[in-house]
């Protein structure tokens, strides 16, 4: 286990020790699952930010965190097919529930607070059409990906390992895209922060999308970070 973090780190590295640094990622806007593999320096100068304060903040943290009892999970340890099986159980499942109630949230605040709050129009058109493409991802993934790289799992050979290569390379594009479309639901509601004045339903739905944002961050990181890369 690293014992500090510095500049020549990528996000996605540390993540995988310290899956708490998500959330520091996440208030700097710092991309640790798309983009995940370039180090901080490179983040730090393309964002001008002052990178000790971060690394500081970064390793603080981690210095605490190390100290409390964690079950850490070594995905590179994990076997493919046992990852898959996570992938599908725990992060497909998650949007199978969430995503049809969840856009009746947000469909409810445009139609009730559209006209005050005018961004709730591009959130509206934003989360649908997020919708759509996990949708179809997931999909995709589940029929003719994953099927893929179990049977290479079990039976390698070059001709297979080149079909996943293609279609991996694909889906690291729908996660680009995915990735693209929170970011800017995470800006046009100021880092998901309903007004002071704002209804339950309004709170309700905000909380939701970061729980998603997160949700799919991690999932988007296991697939780009782990699976794909250790074949």
């Amino acid at each position: 286990m690293m014992n500090s973090f510095t500049a020549e780190h990528t996000p996605a590295e540390i993540i995988k020790v310290f899956p708490k640094a998500s959330d520091l990622f996440k208030q700097r806007r710092i991309d640790f699952c798309c983009g995940g593999d370039r180090p901080l320096s490179e983040v730090f100068i393309e964002k001008n930010i002052e990178a000790s304060s971060v690394l500081t903040e970064l390793n603080t943290a981690y210095e605490k965190w190390q100290k409390e009892d964690h079950e850490i999970t070594d995905w590179d340890a994990i076997a493919p097919s046992k990852l898959i099986d996570h992938i599908i159980h725990t992060h497909h499942a998650y949007l199978d529930e969430e995503l049809a109630p969840l856009g009746q949230f947000v469909t409810k605040i445009f139609r009730v607070h559209g006209e005050t709050d005018p961004h709730l129009k591009e959130l509206h058109r934003l989360f649908h059409e997020l919708k759509l493409e996990l949708e179809e991802h997931t999909a995709k993934e589940e029929t003719e990906v994953f099927p893929l790289i179990k049977e290479y799992e079990t039976s390698p050979n070059a001709e297979l390992l080149e079909k996943i290569h293609i279609a991996n390379g694909g889906l690291e594009e729908e996660h680009d895209a995915a990735g693209d479309i929170l970011k800017r639901m995470r800006e046009i509601t100021d880092d998901f922060s309903p007004p002071v004045n704002a209804c339950n339903s309004y709170r309700i739905t905000y909380a939701r999308l970061a729980d998603l944002e997160s949700d799919t961050f991690q999932h988007i990181h296991l697939e780009n970070n782990v699976l794909f890369k250790n074949l």
